[in-house]
């Protein structure tokens, strides 16, 4: 489990198609050194398993499940990308409960200023990001929202479009800045919602608890 707040970034070295996957190698400095083979680490919110590492680089393979549902088979040398290790059983909760399972692709929008005149690096942006179809019943106005594995909050929602309040902070240390327009973004809906309205799609149980039904369940 993740909670969407992101240790550091990395650089996409290298993807190399293979027979049945694709290998992707990350320089991560800092982070490559913590990691074992079979660890989980999350790349742009995709949770993947750490398969060698030859610091600074990490390897690690895409499924053809995850080249089709997440951003990471676009990828190019040197692309910047999100980086976060599991979170620790005990450890505060900074973000949300985020999987690392990536719902779909979603269309990056803009990222603009708050203030135009401001210093880019001092100033609050607004990030908009068009939803794709699958995860759209799952926005909810100040609901959580993982983009590119980044813990959000939703403070507008139009059916179609996220958009984001973004602090200078998550601008600045975040692959948030190097978007362009139409660049496709991981994004996650938030499990608990998705636990949520799942319950509620289910009927309610009209099962009578009885002594026979009890003896025929082995108690």
């Amino acid at each position: 489990m993740f909670t969407g707040i992101i240790e550091t970034t990395g650089t996409v070295a290298a993807l190399e198609a293979r027979r049945g996957t694709t290998r992707i190698s990350i320089s991560a400095p800092g982070l490559a050194e913590r990691l074992r083979v079979g660890d989980s680490f999350a790349v742009s919110g995709t949770c993947l398993t750490a398969l060698e590492m030859a610091p600074p680089l990490v390897f690690a393979d895409l499924a053809a499940e995850t080249l089709a549902r997440t951003s990471l088979g676009r990828l190019r040398p040197g692309s910047l990308v999100n980086l976060e290790l599991p979170t620790p059983a005990g450890a505060p909760l900074g973000g949300h409960v985020v999987q690392g399972h990536v719902d779909g692709c979603g269309e990056f929008v803009s990222l603009d200023p708050v203030d135009a005149e401001a210093d880019p690096a001092l100033t609050d942006w607004w990030l908009r990001v068009r939803v794709p179809e699958n995860t759209r019943a799952f926005m909810v106005e100040k609901g959580s929202i993982a983009i590119e594995g980044i813990s959000l909050t939703i403070a507008a929602w139009d059916g179609r479009i996220v958009s984001v309040a973004i602090l200078p902070h998550t601008r600045n240390v975040t692959s948030l800045r190097m978007l362009q327009p139409g660049d496709p973004v991981n994004v996650e809906a938030d499990v608990m919602l998705k636990l949520a309205l799942e319950r509620e799609r289910k009927p309610a149980s009209t099962m009578e608890l009885t002594l026979e039904h009890l003896i025929a369940s082995g108690y």
